[in-house]
């Protein structure tokens, strides 16, 4: 396994200061439009397409081994000041916010990654769902939940949207495992009046090698990992090159899993797929019923890595004094979160497959 050097420098994209562009028609504050992915002048409809990136900001892959900002950084717990260009106001925000909106003139600052203590993402999936088309689906999401009351689902209005850009690892590998187990053969033999399955195991060994591409972390802490899942996945062929204008009008959350500790997430999936594709490895290459007993050890070259930002719209509503949180995916639109159950529709249905059951038994017997 590849070793770390802590002494080594990592490379780190230089982003602008600020932005804050003006509308040339009324001076007002123009923000990334999902709807057209250009920008966009909420006050008097004013558009313009990004600039084309220049020549040298294509995305890459980065290498692991040179990279020395691995440690996690707990920015959650820090807090620091923004002072609007526009009005003057100084707003506090959480430092895990790379891009903020003043609240009281709707200006958009967007800040740069701190480059004494992180890097700067590489690149960008950027928002393609607008806010608007996020509700619709969240209301025909939670309309088809089949044990969702009614009530619930009438009362169940998004709060408002928070459009974020969340921080991803992705990690690319050649991996290469040496691995040892048994291959099961299946037979049918006659014991008396009747037939069992014998099996005979002989044990195997070998090594398999496989390229892991994209194997993609959440690197933030602040957000829940298991809720942002269920919106999965992201289309990584649609990124882009950073900048800030894309994140402009959004709030973009500085990774606070360091990318050593990353890697380590990353690699328990990994070990978790491998171990499931070399049981398929042996089932194919033996020809045999069964696998049983398998262990392996991975060597892991050619490491490389990615730091993204990916969009979703958060949002909650309240039912029964109790909060429930979801998440649509900024690109596709899909949504994810939990909603309320309701406990007499679940015994309902309990019953009625009961009485099904019953009901088939008596006919058929």
């Amino acid at each position: 396994m590849a070793e770390f050097d802590e002494n080594q420098t990592i490379m780190n994209e230089r982003t602008e200061d600020v932005t804050n562009k003006k509308c040339p028609n009324c001076g007002a504050t123009v923000v990334f439009d999902p709807g057209t992915g250009g920008m966009l002048c909420e006050f008097c409809g004013y558009q313009t397409s990004l600039p084309t990136p220049e020549a040298g900001t294509s995305i890459c892959e980065l290498d692991f081994e040179s990279a020395t900002q691995t440690a996690s950084f707990e920015w959650g717990a820090e807090k620091k000041s923004v002072v609007c260009k526009q009005c003057g106001a100084e707003t506090i925000y959480d430092a895990l916010e790379t891009a903020a909106v003043c609240p009281f003139c709707g200006s958009t600052s967007v800040m740069p990654a701190n480059t004494e203590n992180s890097m700067a993402p590489g690149a960008v999936v950027p928002f393609a769902c607008t806010k608007e088309k996020a509700g619709q689906n969240f209301t025909k999401w939670i309309g088809g939940k089949l044990f969702t009351p009614t009530k619930a689902k009438q009362s169940a209005k998004p709060e408002s949207f928070q459009g974020v850009y969340l921080p991803y690892w992705t990690y690319d590998a050649q991996t290469t495992s040496q691995f040892s187990g048994r291959a099961g053969f299946d037979r049918r033999v006659k014991r008396g009046d009747t037939y069992v399955t014998e099996t005979t195991w002989h044990h195997v060994s070998g090594v398999y090698q496989e390229f892991i591409d994209d194997e993609t972390v959440l690197a933030s802490k602040k957000s829940s990992n298991s809720l942002v899942k269920t919106c999965e996945p992201f289309d990584f062929t649609k990124l882009v090159p950073y900048s800030p204008q894309v994140v402009a009008g959004f709030i973009a959350e500085r990774y606070s899993i360091g990318l050593k500790e990353g890697w380590g997430i990353a690699q328990e999936s990994i070990k978790r797929r491998l171990n499931s594709n070399i049981h398929n490895y042996i089932r194919r290459n033996w020809h045999c019923d069964r696998v049983d007993s398998v262990h392996f050890s991975t060597l892991y070259s050619n490491i490389t890595y990615k730091y993204l930002l990916v969009p979703v719209w958060l949002s909650s509503f309240k039912y029964n004094d109790k909060v429930y949180n979801f998440v649509v995916n900024g690109q596709t639109g899909k949504v994810g979160g939990k909603a309320p159950i309701s406990a007499l529709r679940v015994f309902i249905a309990i019953m009625i497959v009961l009485a099904i059951i019953i009901l088939f038994f008596s006919l058929t017997h």
